[in-house]
């Protein structure tokens, strides 16, 4: 299922949750909304859904206008934080609920409920364990089973609500990669909200960032990382170093960090360097002269931190071979391999 998202704003009273948000979801996308706290972005996953109206604006599904259609006529899929599970029901009957509960005609038998029931159990990985309750799970299997009863209507579209939000760390990423494949298995149209970049970064087929209720940058995770679209992207979207100084004549300077800047008219600019952009090369050679005050190993690079002579800190993020003997007061001639200068 496409869908369209069309100048769409939404105001709480006096406050503008969305502002003139336009969107273009294709069918079978899995598409990550990513966002600070307030920045609209679980606002418009609730209008996609139906269950907030917009202001003013459309939404599209396929071609059909569903602006004030509700979610049960946009035959939408919600899976939420905290579950929402049926505690008096076993797993089996909370992923058949949304098929028990239909009427007439549309109802399912009870055979073709419980052949459906048993492909999502096997789907989301928890076959056999149908006749426990959800006291009797795990987090991450409540939110296997959350997912699996959003899936038994067959909806149109998924939407999931900050779903790992809830989960500890090693279990969230046990279930990205079960949600990648369930997508994939599928085929759905599937919106997911997160706070948590390396999430959206690394699930999404596109990523659509969002700020004071309107959208920065849309798209892939390689794009919105390596090609922000201006300061605030560029910010947020991964680790980076921040430098406020001046652009003049292409260049941005701030104490004695110096970047290239081509395009940037003069004035006032913020600059970003990633850690990982930052590479120790031979002493003289460097953009960058860091003195190390802080190191340490994460995985297979060595953080560094520490200032230039202007009192600029940098953190840098160096392969552990290319690091070896590096101790805390040494110094790092630190080479850069890209930067983004924006104007403020």
């Amino acid at each position: 299922m496409t869908i369209s998202i069309r100048s769409v704003e939404k105001t709480f009273g006096r406050y503008p949750a969305l502002n003139g948000v336009s969107l273009e979801i294709a069918d079978g996308e899995l598409l990550a909304l990513l966002g600070p706290s307030g920045s609209g972005k679980t606002t418009l996953l609730r209008v996609i859904a139906g269950l907030e109206f917009p202001s003013s604006g459309q939404i599209f599904y396929g071609d059909q206008d569903m602006t004030f259609a509700g979610a049960a006529e946009r035959r939408v899929g919600f899976v939420f934080q905290q579950y929402a599970l049926f505690r008096h029901m076993t797993v089996a009957k909370n992923i058949a609920f949304g098929l028990d509960v239909r009427k007439g005609a549309a109802k399912p038998g009870k055979a073709e409920i419980a052949a459906r029931v048993e492909e999502l159990l096997r789907l989301v990985e928890l076959d056999g364990l149908g006749k426990r309750y959800p006291a009797q799970l795990s987090g991450g299997q409540r939110q296997r089973v959350a997912l699996a009863r959003a899936l038994a209507v067959n909806p149109s579209v998924l939407l999931l609500d900050e779903p790992f939000g809830a989960l500890d760390a090693t279990v969230r990423k046990s279930l990205r990669k079960e949600l990648r494949r369930i997508h994939d298995a599928t085929g759905v149209t599937t919106i997911f909200v997160t706070h948590d970049q390396e999430e959206a970064l690394e699930l999404a087929d596109r990523v659509a960032i969002l700020n004071q209720g309107a959208i920065e940058q849309v798209g892939a995770p390689n794009e919105v990382h390596d090609d922000p679209a201006g300061a605030f992207v560029a910010g947020f979207v991964g680790e980076a170093n921040r430098f406020e100084g001046h652009v003049e004549a292409g260049r941005f300077s701030l104490g004695d960090v110096t970047l290239p800047a081509k395009g940037v008219a003069d004035g006032p600019a913020v600059a970003f360097v990633r850690p990982h952009e930052l590479v120790m090369t031979q002493e003289g050679k460097g953009d960058l002269v860091v003195t190390a005050q802080h190191i340490a190993p994460q995985g297979a690079v060595l953080r560094v931190e520490g200032p230039t002579a202007s009192g600029q800190r940098i953190e840098a993020a160096i392969a552990r071979q290319a690091a070896a003997g590096v101790h805390p007061g040494a110094r790092l001639d630190l080479a850069v391999a890209r930067s983004y200068v924006f104007p403020v």
